[in-house]
């Protein structure tokens, strides 16, 4: 189902976790470029992975705004990652997209044909989306964004996050098993 303004505060005012592995199989596109979101990772306040572990910065204010909101910064200065803010300064990493509507634009933004590395990891999914920090704040029911949540559940794996070295061990990284477009194997 599309989700409507409320119903989307409602969704993502929830713990991390659970948005995470609810948001595998949605659809979500930036100006009509975009796919079936097939892995995620969680991060709540109080993870000392999270940006917001230590309080507000400049950095990660979005993590502070409503349920819903876009949190986009640059990892190393090279790439930039996209989070769906939800409840207490908790947000969820977008880590992979199935590339389905804007192929063409995909593939010319990353310079690919590819399909299994257009969208395969943060920095990718970024770059094929074309989002920036320019989108830093902006709420996921802007007319830009598109996301539809899936009627029913997908056929979810759990797993540890990657990239990180504060608390690697917790399994709040999510996929759709045996998708070929995840960023790394499950």
């Amino acid at each position: 189902m599309t989700v409507d303004r409320e119903w989307m505060h409602a969704f993502f005012d929830r713990p991390a976790p659970a948005v995470a592995m609810d948001l595998i199989g949605a659809e979500f596109a930036v100006g009509g470029v975009g796919g079936l979101i097939v892995e995620t990772e969680a991060y709540t306040d109080d993870d000392p992975a999270s940006h917001t572990y230590n309080g507000q910065t400049p950095r990660n204010r979005a993590m502070f705004g409503p349920p819903s909101s876009i949190y986009v910064y640059r990892s190393y200065g090279i790439h930039w990652c996209l989070n769906f803010v939800c409840h207490t300064a908790s947000v969820v990493l977008i880590r992979a997209l199935e590339p389905l509507s804007g192929l063409d634009l995909m593939r010319q933004r990353r310079a690919m044909v590819n399909p299994a590395l257009l969208c395969s990891g943060p920095g990718r999914l970024c770059q094929a989306l074309a989002i920036t920090g320019g989108l830093n704040g902006l709420s996921l029911s802007d007319a830009i964004f598109s996301l539809t949540i899936p009627s029913k559940p997908s056929a979810v794996t759990a797993g540890l996050r990657i990239g990180i070295t504060k608390a690697a061990d917790v399994p709040w990284r999510f996929g759709i098993k045996g998708s070929p477009f995840l960023s790394k194997k499950m």
